[in-house]
């Protein structure tokens, strides 16, 4: 499988079109890799929501001088100066009509590379497939499969443009599903090592959860304002549900995670103050969200029940980010202008505030158990510091000062230490070790002086750490959890995150889910 992975593929002829026929410029020269709807084809999308993380001097950059890493070659020689600022502010341009992205367009676009069910069932190579990592380079667009226990790749391969919101693994390791920013989700044979299904589900897409019973995948999608329910088998779309409320507005949608207790996804709104749960049981419980008829539990007669029936709880602020313990009863998510409040998902409302400002990283929160209580603790973007909480009473037990703010926590439950990045700032390059009994920082280590480090995951049995190197000369470092030494350092094109199959699919608390 070939893709063509460029943030800005234009190809450009030398025959120069005037800076004010931009509309034109574009069809001849960008529609055919971006689609003439700035919607991608072989390229990705061209859009405001899209481009978000590229900044116009940067976009400007990249046309001109091309980019690394990617099959854009650079067109200075070919366009002027003002020609290239005209279409970096074109497709910077919002569209005035909202693009239609529907269950006919989704179901058009999927790609069946080998049909479920006709794969051998046992691995092509000898490794504990528990102990797997896939490892997301976001340098080049690849990912590779890493052996936990000898710490060698056993392959990679190319992905999708800036695959985001984190790989799911599913059915004990047997398959893995990517999701790239432009919506394409990619289902991938890990015994086999070798692509399966894909299918485009939106425009713009925040991340992908899959059903415990590794049946359904669910998307999130910025834009249109959709979730897409997917059978996991081949990814053929079942349903697509409007992001509205009950007075007709409309939302993105910020994030979708499962509840594997409760059967359900659960996914938070972010322009309405909502979060939904989604129930995918056979047998919806008696109650549960919609019903197709009137159901009189005094008639005696039988009721049909919606598929995929929705509770929509209303909250009294909009979540901007939020975090599921560890019984999958509560989550507690962070309010725009600061703080933060609890929603029991049984009662259906909040039941408490949590004293959190600045804008804390609850999706990349975990929990321990300390002195009799599990706490809580989360990294902090706009503040420099990890917020320790005891979710009995929702109190602030210790705010941690860190060297800068920080975006990724982890630690596993056999170690005695949890590890945080100091993400954003002139210290990124330092990652802090906290004693989870104590509070206290331990040790600071800096894995590659100058260059970021993110992104902590353990092996199964939680013996080793592997932290990322953030850069395209940047690597994955390996470290003794306990001695807390450098074990190893594997070469890779900026890796971002990297996913244990036993720490995923058993939902350690020190993880994300």
């Amino acid at each position: 499988m070939k893709y063509l992975p460029a943030i800005l593929l234009l190809s450009f002829s030398a025959a120069a079109v005037a800076a004010d026929d931009t509309p034109t410029l574009y069809l001849q020269h960008c529609a055919q890799c971006h689609g003439p709807d700035h919607l991608g084809a072989a390229g990705p999308a061209l859009l405001p929501q899209n481009l978000k993380r590229l900044k116009k001097k940067a976009a400007n950059e990249v046309i001109a001088k091309g980019r690394q890493a990617t099959q854009m070659q650079g067109f200075a020689d070919k366009l002027k100066p003002a020609q290239i600022q005209a279409l970096v502010d074109y497709i910077y341009t919002p569209l005035e009509k909202m693009p239609v992205w529907d269950m006919v367009t989704i179901r058009n676009s999927q790609i069946i590379h080998h049909k479920h069910g006709s794969l051998p069932d046992k691995p092509k190579f000898k490794a504990d497939i528990d102990n797997l990592f896939m490892v997301v380079e976001l340098g080049d667009h690849h990912a590779t499969l890493l052996d936990g226990d000898s710490f060698e790749p056993i392959i990679r391969v190319p992905t999708r443009f800036a695959v985001h919101g984190g790989p799911k693994w599913a059915e004990g390791g047997r398959y893995i599903y990517f999701l790239s920013r432009d919506g394409w989700v990619s289902k991938f044979d890990v015994f086999n090592l070798v692509w399966v299904a894909e299918i485009r589900a939106g425009i713009n897409a925040r991340n992908l959860a899959v059903s415990h019973d590794g049946r359904y995948v669910m998307i999130a999608n910025y834009l249109p304002h959709t979730l897409v329910l997917l059978d996991a088998k081949d990814l053929t779309p079942i349903k697509v549900i409007k992001a509205k409320d009950s007075e007709g507005n409309s939302s993105r949608v910020s994030a979708v995670y499962t509840a594997d207790p409760r059967s359900s996804f659960i996914a938070a709104m972010k322009d309405i103050p909502e979060v939904w749960e989604i129930n995918y049981e056979d047998d919806p419980p008696v109650g549960f969200g919609k019903w197709v008829h009137d159901y009189r539990p005094d008639s005696g007669e039988e009721t049909e029940k919606e598929r995929f029936p929705i509770r929509k709880l209303r909250l009294k602020g909009i979540l901007d980010d939020f975090f599921l313990t560890q019984e999958y009863d509560q989550i507690i998510g962070s309010t725009r202008g600061g703080g933060a409040q609890v929603v029991d998902l049984d009662l259906g409302r909040a039941v408490a505030k949590v004293d959190l400002p600045g804008l804390p990283h609850l999706s990349s929160a975990i929990t321990w158990p300390r002195n009799g209580t599990t706490v809580l603790a989360t990294p902090n973007i706009r503040k420099p510091e990890v917020t320790v909480v005891d979710t009995k009473t929702w109190k602030v037990i210790k705010r941690i000062p860190t060297q800068g703010p920080g975006f990724f926590m982890r630690s596993h439950e056999k170690t005695p230490y949890a590890w945080t990045d100091v993400f954003f700032g002139p210290n990124r390059d330092l990652m802090h070790v906290i004693d989870k009994q104590t509070l206290e920082i331990v040790k600071t280590l800096k894995p590659a002086p100058g260059k970021t480090s993110a992104h902590v995951e353990f092996t199964k049995d939680g013996k080793y750490a592997l932290v990322s190197i953030w850069d395209m000369d940047g690597a994955i470092v390996v470290y003794d959890a306990r001695t807390l030494k450098e074990v190893k350092r594997i070469p890779m094109k900026k890796p971002s995150g990297k996913y244990n199959v036993h720490n995923k699919l058993t939902r350690s608390a020190g993880t994300s889910h």
